[in-house]
């Protein structure tokens, strides 16, 4: 069984707390209790004592714990905010950028029950729960592999005076594999794996991944497609990737949209404001609160479609604020290219002073809202007061799994490889350890 390295904090100093006997290299000892290490200047410190080395320290009974203090969890986001957190498995160090980094090296299961506690309730559907094990597991994995392969020189920005093209996808860590916020999955350590549903799922599916081609699949997903999915060069690196298509998230094609190609205006106006009948769209309460937090539920959110609109100043001031374009104020939009899904690729911004073409979606996303717009599958319409009104569908980029299609189809008692197969096509499950 693989073993994967989280970074945890990174900072000048970290407190940290051991439970058990931890043993180090170079006849290293650190005594069981609240420890300090600190690096200054490039000088290493253990409990005020200068040392030579960090310290790697390798629990000796499977009962020994650790716990890291004042972890900041939600970086960025405006719940961001400091925990103590409890972790099992090696704790190290290392440096970067002059700053420690405190390092959790574990099993890739134990991670994994860690990551979908985290995440996911332990009122979900045990297939649900499954089905995200092998995606999670999947996507780690892919995320590995491809360290020790050969980068492809990819331009991830083009930006000239009247074009911004930017993707926006997972950086690689190099001192370690992931870090343990939200840039890679959320990891909190033990702290919250109480879920014996999560511990269930993750032992059922233990050593299954993804595979095509005889690699690791780069498994995606995203909150709610919006009834169609999308390809993954609409939202990242110009590649096609066989088994992340784009296809209705329904058995079959819903009446009367047959004829609608949804990478045109018209088809993807018919398409988003319209409700055609797909697994994500659903107003189960009971669903939603799988793949929901508890405060997004309360408040009924808009998902499947959804609408939003702006005064043109609002939106103006937005969208400088975000890409510091110098457009003056917004006249109109218009959509250059839009993927399968209907979600925009490039948007033409035309402004009193200039225009510019943005994208691809989650810079389109990013420029439309203060936080980010639920999706880049929408429309927009001018009313008489000429306040923008965008009519949208789904949330997130909408490639791979769709998590709330997902949570419907397990409710509906399919399991977990038929939804995997649903999502993930050309691709099939293998158990590599």
């Amino acid at each position: 069984m693989p073993e994967i390295s989280v970074g945890i904090i990174h900072a000048n100093t970290i407190y940290f707390t051991l439970d058990g006997k931890f043993a180090g290299k170079d006849n290293l000892t650190v005594a069981p209790g609240k420890h300090c290490i600190s690096v200054n200047e490039g000088v290493l410190s253990l409990d005020g004592m200068t040392i030579k080395h960090l310290p790697y320290l390798t629990p000796q009974k499977d009962k020994c714990r650790f716990t890291l203090h004042d972890v900041v969890i939600g970086i960025g986001f405006h719940w961001q905010q400091k925990e103590d957190q409890l972790f099992k498995g090696a704790l190290s160090f290392v440096i970067e950028d002059g700053k420690l980094w405190a390092v959790n090296t574990l099993s890739i299961e134990d991670y994994l029950f860690c990551v979908i506690a985290s995440e996911m309730k332990s009122t979900s559907s045990l297939e649900l729960l499954k089905a995200h094990a092998v995606v999670s597991r999947s996507w780690l994995m892919a995320q590995i592999e491809a360290k020790k392969k050969p980068k492809t020189a990819y331009r991830d920005a083009n930006i000239n005076s009247a074009t911004l093209i930017k993707w926006y996808d997972r950086e690689d860590h190099t001192l370690f594999d992931v870090c343990a916020d939200d840039h890679c999955q959320r990891y909190q350590g033990l702290t919250r794996a109480n879920n014996k549903t999560v511990k269930k799922a993750i032992d059922e599916t233990s050593g299954q991944l993804l595979i095509y081609n005889n690699e690791v699949c780069d498994a995606r997903f995203s909150k709610c497609c919006g009834g169609m999915t999308e390809l993954f060069e609409s939202c990242w690196q110009p590649t096609h990737v066989d088994y992340l298509q784009s296809f209705v998230d329904n058995p079959i094609r819903p009446a009367g949209t047959h004829d609608w190609d949804l990478s045109t205006e018209e088809g993807a106006r018919n398409w988003i404001t319209s409700s055609p009948d797909a697994y994500c769209n659903t107003t189960n309460a009971e669903v939603l609160r799988q793949v929901l937090n508890d405060y997004d539920v309360k408040t009924t959110p808009q998902m499947y479609r959804w609408s939003i609109s702006y005064s043109p100043q609002e939106i103006s001031d937005l969208i400088e604020s975000k890409c510091q374009l110098g457009l003056g104020t917004l006249q109109n939009m218009e959509v250059i290219e839009r993927g399968p899904s209907g979600r925009i690729v490039r948007l033409k911004l035309v402004g009193s002073n200039r225009t510019v073409t943005i994208g691809k979606e989650l810079e389109i996303r990013r420029a439309l809202s203060s936080s980010h717009l639920q999706s880049s599958a929408f429309v927009v319409d001018r009313n008489a007061e000429g306040l923008f009104i965008f009519h949208g569908a789904g949330w997130g980029h909408g490639v791979g799994m769709c998590q709330v299609g997902a949570a419907v189809m397990a409710h509906r008692k399919f399991a977990y490889k038929t939804i995997l197969y649903h999502y993930f096509r050309r691709a099939i499950l293998e158990k590599r350890w």
